[in-house]
């Protein structure tokens, strides 16, 4: 049977997943600053995790399925392709003590680590990179959920098709993500994705300001790739700390009301979705911080006024991982045509293709997303990029 890893670059943590068939069988949690202030802890705990047939590594923003004997330039790709970033933001970043940009930080070292160690690790896509969304839904959009939300997406596919029995076909849900960072919010139609809200087109999340009304970023003038982390929840509550915010706002009105917000823009997500797409079967909540007790009894209750809810169950013998950590081992297994290979063909995850800046149509964006289709062409094999763009 196939042994895959997946690994899940969270904000908080790297949650590493081994998996054969539908079943865990190790896993581990380590702190995201450790894994930036030094990645072979993680090359350690893949040896550790014993034999692996593939590993699905830190995707970030995605690309289609790329692996590491088709890449000729880690660095390049990881920062580029994967981040949408520069070297000099994550350096001024990390200068800052920025959270949010050790995760960048961890994920291109990581990479290039795993590119010099021949290591047999695959890259996946985002959501808007997948052929089952529509053009139409595309148009000016980057995030609509990153790669890691696909993997918990697809997980949440399997989830629901063997909770009710159905086939991934007849699968029909929307997803809500709730992690330390980002939210989403992803519609699921007949076992695919056809439309996502990803984590800067939600409103605010526990990190991140999320969408930003136009008028701020002109106002704003000179943003920088650190400043989609403040703005949400910590901003306003005043740490980074999720517990300590849940305590801070039984006295701070602000602070409670941070969390009405982020709940209030989570439903008005859901009703646009269901405008376009229709009402699904049930609401499937999954993240780190529906976690907790209060958060997710309080978003529940506001979202069954719109349909059931059910939480993300996950594989079998997971104890610690978080969902998307499982949904990357899960999608790894599939694409060497094990237990899970009917789902990544259901779901048309290897026909993924071209860069997320695509869709974009504003004339400022124009220049930068011809150098990623470049800086892409000159990261993998000219036999590669001719497939996948």
């Amino acid at each position: 049977m196939v042994r895959s890893l997946g690994i899940d670059p969270g904000t908080g943590s790297f949650d590493l997943v081994l998996i054969e068939g539908d079943r865990v069988l190790w896993e581990k949690s380590i702190p995201t600053i450790e894994v930036a202030r030094n990645p072979s802890v993680l090359l350690d705990s893949i040896r550790e995790a014993g034999q692996v047939d593939i590993i699905v590594g830190p995707s970030g923003y995605g690309s289609p399925i790329i692996c590491n004997d088709e890449i000729v330039d880690p660095g390049k790709y990881a920062l580029h392709v994967l981040l949408l970033s520069r070297r000099e933001d994550i350096e001024e970043g990390v200068k800052r003590g920025e959270i949010g940009i050790m995760v960048y930080k961890a994920i291109v070292d990581v990479v290039v680590d795993f590119w010099r160690e021949k290591l047999p690790v695959c890259y996946i896509p985002s959501v808007i990179l997948l052929p089952t969304i529509p053009l139409y839904r595309k148009i000016n959009k980057i995030d609509m959920g990153t790669a890691d939300k696909l993997a918990v997406t697809a997980l949440a596919v399997y989830d629901q098709a063997r909770r009710l029995g159905i086939s991934y076909g007849e699968v029909d849900f929307i997803l809500v993500e709730m992690g330390f960072g980002y939210n989403a919010v992803i519609r699921v139609v007949n076992g695919v994705v056809v439309d996502g809200l990803g984590g800067t087109l939600t409103p605010n999340g526990f990190l991140t300001v999320g969408s930003l009304d136009g008028e701020a970023v002109v106002m704003g003038r000179y943003w920088s790739r650190s400043d989609v982390f403040y703005g949400g929840v910590s901003s306003i509550c005043k740490t980074t700390s999720i517990e300590e915010a849940l305590e801070k706002r039984r006295e701070d009105e602000l602070c409670s009301e941070a969390f009405k917000s982020m709940y209030y823009g989570i439903v008005r997500n859901i009703h646009a979705l269901i405008g376009t797409t229709g009402k699904p079967c049930e609401i499937i909540l999954s993240g780190r911080l529906t976690r907790y007790d209060e958060i997710y009894s309080e978003i529940k209750e506001y979202l069954e006024e719109i349909a059931p809810v059910a939480k993300l169950q996950g594989l079998r013998n997971a104890r610690i991982s978080k969902e998307a950590g499982q949904g990357y081992a899960l999608i790894g297994e599939g694409l060497l045509n094990g237990f899970f290979k009917d789902l990544i063909e259901h779901m048309k995850i290897r026909e993924a293709r071209g860069t997320v800046l695509d869709y974009m149509f504003h004339p400022r964006l124009s220049k930068v997303k011809e150098e990623l289709r470049d800086i892409l062409k000159e990261s993998v094999k000219p036999s590669i990029w001719s497939r996948i763009l």
